[in-house]
Order: C-alpha cells, then structure tokens, then sequence
C-alpha cells in the first residue's frame, strides 16, 4: 500500500494572520513535503519496506547505509506531518496544566524553556528541526540534521520546529531569530503537545 500525504489539519491560508503565507505552504507542503511522500513510494515499491508502517520504515532504515534515501524521504514525511500538526492558528503563548508543570519542573522554568528551545533552532547548523521531546520521562530540548528526528532515536517527540531554509525563506528570507520568535508567540500548538505527552 501507498504511503499517504495526510491532509493539512488548516487551509493554506489559515496561518497568514499570525506571520505565515499561504505561499510558503504551497510550496512546503504542496511541493517538499509531496516530493518526500512520492520519493519514499518510488524507492520501497515491491520492497519488503512497502507494506511498513512509516514508523517502521523509520526505525528499520536509520544508519543502514544501504537505506539512506528510503530513510531521509520516510523521516522527512514523519517530520512534515508533524511540524503541521505543531502548528495552530493563534497559537503561541504558554501551555497549561500538567505540560506547563513538567516544563517548570523539568527547565526550571518556561522562560529558560524557550530560551534553550530558540537556542537550539537558531545554531543548528543548515538543514535541520528543533525538538520538544520526553526522554524517559524527562523533557528535553534536542536538535537534529536534515532528517534525523526522536523516533529514530527511541524518543518520544512533543513538538517541533522546521529550521530547513524553504521553511521560512518566504516569509522571513534569511531571518531564522525572527521565524523561531514568531513561532513561539503565535504558531505554536501546545493542545498538540500536551496530548503527545499524555501518551503512553
């Protein structure tokens, strides 16, 4: 069976009030993010790796040399579709309830929290993503070149942000600090988060 592009949870155009164009979905989801699913479909046809879930695939392929493309394309799919669903309309601010908690007990604070997480997206050096993850049961800032992602390293992701050029070149050209500031002011999805959190 196929791998699938899942939907948008939003229109293209849903996030141009809080610093996103429809532009820069067309072109990161509409072209990037359908290259990944189509290239991943094209190198595991008639493999035993087509029938895998795409968490399989994942897991399967890391650091098999032999497997490096089918890797990047399926750990890009993964990324994507999560960097989407961390996104929100109006979003942004500070979470509640037990995430807000283990953020304060886990950086100290949620100030030290965006501090260390915009540390991270800023000095990833090139193509690359920005994690919130639980480790263990520890929440934890990480940070990862071009595809690499938590999943791959048995942790568990809560939240991400893209730090790929094509990811905010159209709305911030080469402005990361601003793209990263903006994302955490008014994009981020803590619903999204808090229920990753909650799961077993």
């Amino acid at each position: 069976m196929a791998f699938q592009q899942p939907p948008l949870p939003y229109d293209f155009n849903a996030l141009e009030p809080y610093g996103m164009k429809a532009e820069t979905f067309e072109y990161h989801y509409g072209k990037h993010h359908k290259a990944y699913v189509d290239n991943l479909n094209k190198l595991t046809d008639g493999t035993e790796l087509a029938d895998k879930s795409l968490e399989e695939v994942i897991k399967a392929t890391f650091k098999d040399a032999s497997k490096v493309g089918v890797f990047n394309n399926a750990a890009q799919v993964w990324n994507h579709t999560f960097f989407w669903n961390s996104l929100k309309p109006a979003g942004g601010g500070q979470p509640s309830g037990a995430l807000a908690d283990k953020i304060d007990k886990d950086f100290g604070s949620f100030e030290k929290f965006a501090e260390e997480f915009s540390n991270a997206a800023a000095t990833q050096f090139g193509s690359g993503w920005a994690w919130l993850i639980d480790d263990g049961g520890t929440l934890k800032v990480i940070k990862t070149p071009n595809a690499e992602n938590p999943l791959a390293y048995g942790q568990k992701a809560l939240l991400t942000l893209d730090v790929w050029e094509h990811a905010y070149y159209i709305d911030y050209r080469n402005a990361r600090p601003a793209f990263i500031k903006n994302f955490l002011e008014q994009l981020v999805n803590w619903d999204f988060a808090a229920e990753n959190l909650a799961k077993a």
